[in-house]
């Protein structure tokens, strides 16, 4: 059976980020975007949420800054893509009673399938989503995984910084 990787989650937070899924790695070594390729925490660091590059063996150090860590489906793998709708599905319940217990300030869903899967929606744009989910305010960033080189570096932490600009307010 392959391990799961524990949520970094408090009440209230100002944002927790919700990843795909873990990635096998992360999942193995038990700490969030373990990867050396993945640009979370050098994302968050340069777009202000951290004032260092947190180190993924240091990843519930997040949760000192207000932010937190979870998952939409618990299952790890090498690649997002391969789970299956009905794992989405099948989340959607846990989901929503984690994050109307914990109600962050916001949800900050990395990337879109797992928001779209949630939702039902076909067309979503990058940053804040006109509807809240579950009562809760979302936000939808490009996702950091090194498999994602759809975005630049610089392309991620100006989508970051509008998150953390209007947490700022």
């Amino acid at each position: 059976m392959l391990p799961t990787l524990p949520d970094l989650i408090a009440k209230q937070l100002k944002v927790v980020f919700c990843g795909i899924n873990p990635g096998l790695k992360s999942a193995l070594d038990g700490h969030h975007f373990s990867r050396r390729s993945n640009r979370f925490w050098k994302v968050l660091h340069l777009a202000g949420f951290t004032p260092h590059q947190i180190e993924p063996v240091r990843d519930a150090t997040i949760l000192k800054y207000g932010y937190g860590l979870t998952t939409a489906v618990a299952r790890a793998t090498v690649r997002a893509d391969e789970l299956l709708k009905e794992e989405f599905d099948n989340s959607i319940d846990a989901f929503k009673t984690k994050m109307l217990h914990f109600k962050p300030g916001y949800i900050a869903f990395l990337g879109k399938p797992a928001y779209k899967a949630f939702t039902g929606k076909k067309q979503i744009a990058w940053g804040n989503q006109p509807e809240p989910l579950f009562g809760l305010k979302v936000w939808v960033l490009p996702n950091p995984s090194g498999l994602n080189r759809g975005f630049t570096l610089n392309e991620l932490v100006e989508h970051y910084q509008e998150l953390y600009s209007a947490i700022q307010q």
